[in-house]
C-alpha cells in the first residue's frame, strides 16, 4: 500500500498534456524503427537523443523509454509479415510467426504477439514497482568498495552471456574502458589522453559514439542488400484470433512473462537470451514438438511476451543501481545523467517525479502501443516498401543534424562518421559492439568507485574485501570465472574425445 500514492502521484505527471504527449511520440517512433529491419531500438533511441536536450527531465526519459519498449513492439511485425526481424530479439518470432502468414493467419499471429507483449511488458512493470523502491534502500548501504565489485560482476557476466565469444567480448569491454578514461580525471580535475585538444576535454560524444557504432553501421550494413521483399499485408478482419488461438497461447503467455522478467537482470542481450529459452521451453512442453517452425502460435506469444517482459525488469539495475543490463538502457542512463539526474539508489528519494513518472508512462505506453499496433499494422507495413537507398540517406541526415544541434560542434559528426566506419569493420568480423558501449558507460563508476575505495583505505587493497555486500559481489567473480574456465576446459576436453 506504500507505493500506491507515489503510483497515484506518478500518473499525475505522466497525464500530463505534454508528458502524455512525449510519450504518445515515442511510442510511435519506437514502433516505426521497431518495423524498419535493422533499426531497431538501439539506433531509434540514439537518433531522437538529441532532440530530448531542450525538454524537462521527465518528458525526455519517459518519451525514451517509449522508444525503448516501442521498438520491442514493432519488432514482431516485420518478423511475421516478412521473416525479417526488425531487431535482434524478434528473430524467434519470426520462425512460426512468417508460417503463420503464409497460411493466411498473419492476422492471429500479429493479435497474440500484441496481447503477449502488452500483458508481458505491463506485469514487468508492477514488478519494477514492486521490487525497485526496497532495493535502492538495501544499496543505500552499499559503499564505494562494494560498488565497484557490482560493477565488476555485471561487465564479467556480460563477457560470459553475450552472444559472440567471450574472449572478443572481452576485448570490447577493455576497449570500452579505455575511452571512458579520456577527458577530465574526475577525482583529480586533470585532462588526460585529450592530445591538446580542447575538444576531448569532456570525453567522447557518447550520442555521436553510439549512433555511429549502431546506427551509421547498421545502415552501412543493410546497403550491402537493399533487394526489394515480399510483404504480406493481412486484411483487417482477419486479424480477430479465434478462440482456440488464445487458449493455446495463454499458458506461453504466462511462462515468457517470467522468463523475461527473470533474464531482464542480466547484463548483455538478456532480451535476446529471453526469447531463445521461451521458445526452447515452449517446445520442450509441448505434445508435438516436431511441428515446431511449421506454424505453432504458442512459439510466437511465448518469446514475444519474453521479449518485452524484459523492458520492466531491465529498468531496475538502471534505476537501482545505475547499471545498463541492455545496450537500449545504456542511452536511458546517459540521458538521465545529461539531464542532471543519476540513476541509483537515490534516484527513488532524490527524483519522485522522474521515477514514478516514468513507471506510470509505462502502464499507459503499454496500452498505447496495444491500440497502434492493431489497426495500425497496414500503415505501419507500407514503410517497408520504402526503397532503402532513399531511407538511408534521410536517417544518416537527420543524425547528423541531430549531432550538430546539440553542441554547434562538427567534431561530433566526425565522431559519429569515424565510429560509424569502425563499428562496420567490428560487425563484420563478428564482435558486438554493444559491450564497448555498456563499458563506456559504466568505466567513469567503476574508476571513481575504485579510488574512492583505496583512497578511504589509504591504498589498502584489503578494502575490497572487506563488507558483506563486497564479500558477495568478489565471490561471484571468482565463482563466475572459475565456473566459465571449467566449461571452456570440459568443452575442450569433449572435443579431444571426439577426435580421438
Amino acid at each position: 500500500m506504500e507505493t500506491l500514492q507515489p503510483l497515484l502521484n506518478g500518473f499525475a505527471v505522466a497525464l500530463r498534456s505534454d508528458v502524455l504527449m512525449y510519450c504518445v511520440i515515442g511510442c510511435l517512433w519506437g514502433t516505426i524503427v521497431g518495423v524498419l529491419p535493422g533499426l531497431g531500438p538501439l539506433a531509434g533511441l540514439t537518433l531522437l537523443l538529441p532532440l530530448t536536450y531542450q525538454l524537462e527531465p521527465t518528458a525526455a526519459i519517459v518519451m525514451l523509454a517509449g522508444i525503448f519498449y516501442g521498438a520491442m513492439y514493432g519488432g514482431s511485425t516485420t518478423s511475421i509479415l516478412v521473416r525479417i526481424p526488425g531487431e535482434a530479439a524478434s528473430i524467434m518470432t519470426a520462425i512460426d510467426g512468417h508460417e503463420m502468414a503464409r497460411k493466411g493467419r498473419a492476422g492471429p499471429a500479429l493479435v497474440v504477439a500484441a496481447i503477449g507483449s502488452f500483458i508481458g511488458g505491463t506485469l514487468s512493470v508492477v514488478g519494477l514497482m514492486l521490487f525497485a523502491p526496497p532495493l535502492a534502500k538495501l544499496m543505500l548501504q552499499v559503499g564505494p568498495a562494494a560498488e565497484f565489485g557490482l560493477m565488476l560482476l555485471a561487465l564479467l557476466v556480460l563477457c560470459f552471456v553475450s552472444g559472440g565469444p567471450a574472449l572478443k567480448t572481452l576485448m570490447m569491454v577493455l576497449a570500452g574502458l579505455l575511452i571512458a578514461t579520456v577527458g577530465v580525471d574526475l577525482i583529480t580535475a586533470h585532462p588526460r589522453f585529450t592530445f591538446g585538444s580542447l575538444q576531448f576535454v569532456n570525453g567522447i560524444n557518447f550520442v555521436a559514439l553510439a549512433l555511429g557504432l549502431f546506427g551509421v553501421s547498421e545502415i552501412l550494413l543493410n546497403l550491402e542488400d537493399i533487394a526489394r521483399v515480399k510483404v504480406i499485408k493481412p486484411a483487417l478482419r482477419t486479424l480477430v484470433p479465434r478462440m482456440q488461438d488464445l487458449k493455446d497461447s495463454a499458458p506461453a503467455i504466462g511462462r515468457g512473462t517470467v522468463i523475461g522478467f527473470i533474464f531482464g537482470f542480466i547484463p548483455g542481450i538478456s532480451h535476446v537470451i529471453s526469447t531463445f529459452v521461451s521458445y526452447a521451453v515452449e517446445r520442450k512442453l509441448s505434445k508435438a514438438p516436431e511441428t515446431f517452425g511449421t506454424g505453432r502460435i504458442e512459439a510466437v506469444a511465448g518469446p514475444e511476451t519474453a521479449n518485452n517482459a524484459t523492458t520492466g525488469s531491465s529498468m531496475i539495475p538502471l534505476l537501482v543501481l545505475g547499471i545498463p543490463a541492455i545496450p537500449a538502457t545504456a542511452i536511458l542512463l546517459s540521458a538521465l545523467q545529461i539531464h542532471g539526474v543519476q540513476p541509483g539508489p537515490q534516484l527513488v528519494s532524490e527524483h519522485p517525479n522522474v521515477f514514478w513518472g516514468l513507471i506510470a508512462s509505462m502502464y499507459i505506453g503499454n496500452l498505447v502501443l496495444l491500440v497502434l499496433n492493431l489497426p495500425l499494422v497496414g500503415l505501419f507495413v507500407n514503410l517497408l516498401r520504402i526503397p532503402y537507398a532513399y531511407l538511408a540517406p534521410t536517417v544518416l541526415l537527420v543524425s547528423m543534424i541531430g549531432i550538430y544541434s546539440v553542441n554547434s560542434n562538427a567534431t561530433d559528426i566526425l565522431i559519429m562518421a569515424v565510429s560509424g566506419l569502425v563499428g562496420y569493420v567490428l560487425r563484420k568480423g563478428k564482435f558486438d559492439p554493444a559491450p564497448l558501449l555498456l563499458a563506456v558507460v559504466l568505466g567513469d563508476r567503476m574508476e571513481v568507485s575504485l579510488r574512492r575505495a583505496l583512497t578511504i583505505s589509504d591504498g589498502d587493497w584489503w578494502i575490497l574485501l572487506q563488507g558483506a555486500m563486497s564479500k558477495i559481489f568478489l565471490g561471484a567473480v571468482v565463482l563466475l570465472v572459475c565456473l566459465q574456465l571449467a566449461a571452456s576446459y570440459l568443452g575442450f576436453r569433449r572435443k579431444d574425445m571426439k577426435e580421438n
